[in-house]
């Protein structure tokens, strides 16, 4: 059983079809602020889909048809009033690959402030790059180096900047495709660190194929298979006392 806590974003009924063919069937999962979700399981089991439905990006494929509730505070992201940008700014995306803009570090980071008109003055535009870098930990490794562009960092450094770009709008929510995939050890751990310590600001939603990453950082976790969530709830029963034979058959290494 999930512990109560204040809710952030609730999803209920969700089936998604790409063309005749079902890729979530009926998942129900609701994220609480201030923590961290993993969503695990099998390659194609639907995870990344599910989790493009949180901020509409299954959009823009032109196939995909998203049924069920989804509610940020209360109010339905699906409904006819919504403006998909406003959306987006409330619930940001981190990538499996670190894709930052072919421009340089700072205008990396100014760009959503700018056009959200977030800063009135270059000033404050300053103010807000330092202080989302900072929370970002990248600041002291690149506050020289501002005018360079972006796709001179290093692997980690750049996923590190484009979760800056997501956080410089001030979103409610972050979203996380496999943010550590392309990463090494270290890069992952500085990653995880840091995802640690954004929650303390944001609600936290990760696809991850690793399981010791999900059991690593994450308050709660989703197992999913085949487009259906087999189960949900407190990471740590999850990994030392799953409810489902199928997500203990996967905790193990049995199917997967």
């Amino acid at each position: 059983m999930v512990e109560n806590g204040a809710l952030a974003l609730q999803t209920n009924n969700v089936y998604v079809h790409y063309g005749s063919k079902m890729a979530i069937n009926n998942v129900a999962v609701d994220f609480y602020k201030n923590q961290v979700t993993s969503l695990i399981g099998p390659s194609g089991c639907g995870k990344s889909t599910f989790l493009r439905c949180l901020n509409r990006m299954n959009d823009v494929i032109d196939i995909c048809k998203v049924q069920g509730e989804f509610h940020l505070n209360g109010i339905d992201i699906y409904g006819p009033e919504i403006q998909v940008e406003n959306l987006r700014k409330q619930v940001g995306m981190v990538f499996q690959k670190p894709n930052p803009f072919p421009k340089t570090i700072y205008e990396n980071v100014a760009y959503g402030p700018k056009i959200h008109g977030l800063a009135s003055t270059k000033s404050e535009l300053d103010d807000i790059v330092k202080d989302t870098l900072n929370r970002a930990g990248l600041y002291a490794e690149v506050k020289d180096r501002l005018d360079d562009i972006a796709t001179g960092l290093s692997g980690g450094q750049q996923q590190r900047l484009c979760i800056a770009r997501a956080i410089a709008i001030k979103p409610e929510i972050i979203l996380m495709d496999e943010p550590c995939s392309a990463l090494d050890p270290i890069a992952t751990a500085v990653i995880e660190e840091l995802i640690n310590e954004l929650k303390e600001n944001y609600t936290i939603v990760i696809v991850t194929h690793s399981m010791q990453q999900a059991a690593r950082i994450s308050d709660k976790t989703a197992y999913f298979h085949l487009g259906e969530m087999i189960e949900f709830d407190i990471t740590s029963n999850i990994f030392t006392n799953p409810s489902h034979e199928m997500t203990e058959a996967y905790i193990s290494g049995r199917i997967g």
